[in-house]
């Protein structure tokens, strides 16, 4: 229950909830018109815009909404139909206030404590000058319930002490640490960092933390012993190489190269697009056939520890950058260059002491799945790039058996097995079977942050066809169950 409050310092009226301190100290802070003059959420509305870019219509959150002018922006600049929610009721500005009413249909005022599990979800969060007024003890339950409630969050959090809180002898910011300690909050959770950025007396982070049941984030298989994994991290990470960093979202188109036995046929497809200013990425063994071919790689990205990768840099070229994770064994960083080669690191927990030890400024996991394709898409998402051209990432054997598009006696050996999805029956080695259903829920988990075409016939670009179609049946008002039980992979 609320309470009308007559303590001095509030406004005639005022609700407040007394079962959070908290709440009746904001409830006599914004009684202050001092504290409303400066809006962080109006200042920094472009900014996430910027790096969202959400669709027209597309729901978000505003954690800690204050006044409403940052959910004004949000509303009006990008045209999104907003949740404002904040645990005092006279936080609103009255204009703000008002349009609760006349602008129904695209704001609307949730009020509800974040430090309790929220009644709202929604495609994106938008949480600016919040964390760093939580009590440290209540952190952990915050971050929590607003990385639940949004599938992809914007975040503004203050690094130095308060101002304001003179107004009322208390101190507004509880919890005030550096950059890299609220990066390892987000780390600590396995979030997908989309960017980020340390500015003077603030850090800004938009991440997701959205996970299937599976785990996807966290889903990797290692092929080869965990023991040796984390003795390449520890040599690797101490050769000086510049780390993998969130870069700001951008337009440019990024074809990538998976090495399926696809990829011949697209080769004039793919030269014509290289030719035309599109970035190629090659990951493995992609990379000797790119060049076989005429073709220098924009970037080759590995992931995969083994030893035997190391052919897959040589030769080296120039105008390729070589996106190395920490992981690989440290033959593959041999004699590459230190001026284009990144070190990025996957988000296993297995390896957080060693580059916590190693980064104590800050370091960024990449999400993913068991191959280099699954950790390839959030890496580059991770650079900045959102729109993707997939060539060669059939995950399934050819019709005449082939696992690659050149020779890889790796693979030779590997069992193969039936997978039918849709009516279709695809011959895959395991690893492909777990790779199709993972890429399915690494798109979920991305959502609306990327754009993905998937050349070929291949078990991927069906499965993702199939999943339109699927959609347009929805839409269409056919019973989506039973289509889905006739659709759903059958593992033989």
């Amino acid at each position: 229950m609320t309470t009308e409050s007559t303590m001095q310092g509030y406004a005639p009226g005022v609700k407040i909830e007394p079962g959070n301190p908290e709440a009746v100290k904001y409830g006599k802070m914004w009684a202050h018109p001092e504290y409303r003059a400066v809006s962080p959420g109006e200042q920094l509305a472009q900014t996430f815009l910027a790096q969202a870019r959400p669709k027209r219509g597309a729901s978000v959150i505003d954690f800690g909404c204050g006044t409403g002018r940052g959910a004004l922006m949000l509303a009006v600049l990008g045209q999104m139909n907003v949740t404002m929610v904040d645990f005092v009721g006279n936080c609103l500005d009255p204009e703000v206030r008002d349009m609760l009413t006349t602008q129904a249909h695209t704001l609307r005022f949730v009020k509800a404590d974040l430090e309790k599990p929220l009644p709202v979800a929604a495609e994106y969060g938008f949480c600016t000058d919040v964390m760093e007024h939580i009590p440290t003890d209540k952190i952990n339950d915050v971050l929590n319930n607003v990385l639940l409630s949004a599938q992809h969050v914007f975040f503004s959090i203050s690094t130095v002490d308060d101002s304001c809180g003179v107004l009322i002898g208390e101190t507004l910011h509880l919890s005030v640490f550096p950059y890299a300690w609220w990066l390892d909050q987000f780390q600590q959770r396995a979030c997908l960092v989309h960017w980020s950025q340390e500015v003077d007396g603030a850090a800004l982070f938009y991440v997701s933390a959205w996970q299937d049941g599976k785990a996807i984030v966290d889903a990797g298989v290692l092929n080869v012993l965990e023991e040796q994994a984390i003795a390449n991290v520890r040599v690797n990470i101490t050769g000086g190489w510049t780390q993998v960093t969130p870069h700001v979202t951008n337009d440019i188109d990024v074809m990538i190269l998976g090495g399926g036995p696809s990829m011949p046929a697209f080769e004039d497809e793919i030269k014509e697009k290289r030719a035309a200013g599109v970035k190629l990425v090659t990951l493995n063994g992609a990379y000797n056939w790119a060049l076989d071919h005429g073709l220098v790689p924009s970037a080759q990205i590995i992931v995969d520890a083994r030893a035997f990768n190391a052919r897959f840099v040589q030769p080296v070229v120039e105008g390729c950058k070589y996106l190395i994770s920490s992981q690989c064994d440290p033959s593959v960083f041999a004699g590459l260059p230190q001026d284009r080669t990144l070190i990025w690191h996957t988000s296993t927990e297995m390896i957080r002491e060693a580059l916590t030890a190693q980064y104590p400024e800050g370091w960024w996991g990449t999400p993913g799945g068991s191959t280099v394709l699954l950790r390839a898409i959030p890496l580059l998402r991770v650079l900045g790039f959102t729109r993707f051209h997939l060539y060669g990432c059939d995950s399934c054997l050819s019709e005449d058996g082939r696992h690659h598009a050149y020779g890889q006696s790796e693979n030779d050996a590997g069992v193969v097995i039936a997978v039918t999805v849709g009516g279709r029956v695809f011959a895959c080695h395991p690893w492909m079977a777990s790779q199709a259903q993972e890429m399915m829920e690494l798109i979920r988990m991305l959502g609306d942050e990327i754009e993905l075409e998937i050349y070929g016939d291949g078990l991927l670009a069906w499965m993702l066809r199939y999943a339109a179609d699927l959609e347009a049946v929805a839409e269409a008002g056919v019973d989506v169950e039973q289509q889905r039980i006739v659709g759903s992979a059958i593992w033989v």
